[in-house]
């Protein structure tokens, strides 16, 4: 793949975060807002504590495209098309533990997403956006980490 087409592509993974941070953004509210349990005081506050973090990677994201003369997606429309992660309307409760699994499966898709990112940047020596995408990823490790933990499993489970 010429250097191009490598620049093209990380530029297109970011993307692709931006869709899903948009995504998972709304989700991990929909967690805090609705957690129950003896875990509640914990969770509620992780779960803003992550949406807080998510927030500041998407807007990171988008002004990194924004900054090298690329589209970010902007609309609920666009995020929702262009998202691996899924979320859904809050119809069954969902026990504090299965979010925190959720999450963790979410965290490990949008790691493999920065993984790609990181790849592409590299080969097209767009340093900034890998050093953006290296950070991330290293956020990701630690919070599969805890939620591991939480769960009283590994981090590689």
């Amino acid at each position: 793949m010429s250097v191009k087409e490598n620049q093209l592509k990380a530029f297109e993974k970011v993307n692709e975060l931006v869709a899903n941070q948009g995504v998972f953004y709304v989700k991990l509210h929909q967690y805090h807002w609705y957690v129950k349990g003896h875990q509640f005081f914990k969770l509620h506050e992780k779960f803003e504590e992550y949406y807080d973090e998510s927030n500041e990677f998407f807007d990171e994201f988008a002004e990194r495209l924004v900054a090298m003369g690329q589209k970010p997606y902007s609309t609920l429309g666009e995020y929702l098309e262009h998202a691996s992660i899924v979320e859904e309307p809050y119809t069954e409760e969902l026990s504090g533990e299965t979010m925190v699994r959720n999450l963790v499966a979410d965290y490990r898709t949008l790691r493999a997403i920065a993984v790609e990112g990181i790849e592409a940047a590299g080969e097209a020596s767009d340093y900034g956006t890998e050093d953006l995408l290296i950070g991330y990823v290293d956020s990701i490790d630690l919070n599969i980490w805890m939620l591991q933990a939480y769960l009283g499993e590994d981090a590689t489970e």
